[in-house]
């Protein structure tokens, strides 16, 4: 791959790191660092109802598996900007052949070709 379509690729994935980064820190600050006691102002936290702390915990649940989530994605995108910096990039790390440009288009991050991310996800069944 090319120094032009090394740096196109660079451009984007950080492009969506920059745009994860946003979530994730809209996520921290939309509560996920705060308990029930500093969300509701109170004293105690047996100031809710029962309904209104199940839904509270819920809603924190899912913003931990959203937070989870994002911060794997953030790892890949990483690795990818790494293995651009070590010139591997768009390379499948299974079979050594390139991996198909509009694949890296569509998944910036990918570290496998389309045949062996199928295989993958195969054998993971």
């Amino acid at each position: 791959m090319d120094k032009v379509q090394l740096e196109k690729y660079k451009q984007l994935i950080l492009k969506k790191r920059e745009e994860l980064l946003k979530e994730l820190d809209y996520l921290k600050d939309s509560g996920l660092n705060s308990s029930v006691k500093d969300v509701s102002g109170e004293h105690s936290a047996y100031a809710f109802h029962m309904a209104d702390q199940g839904t509270d915990t819920m809603e924190r649940e899912q913003q931990y598996m959203f937070a989870s989530r994002e911060g794997n994605y953030l790892y890949h995108l990483n690795m990818a900007l790494e293995r651009i910096e070590k010139g591997d990039f768009g390379v499948c790390v299974s079979c050594g052949k390139d991996i198909n440009p509009e694949r890296l288009e569509a998944v910036p991050h990918a570290r496998l070709c389309i045949k062996c991310k199928s295989r993958e996800e195969i054998t993971k069944r």
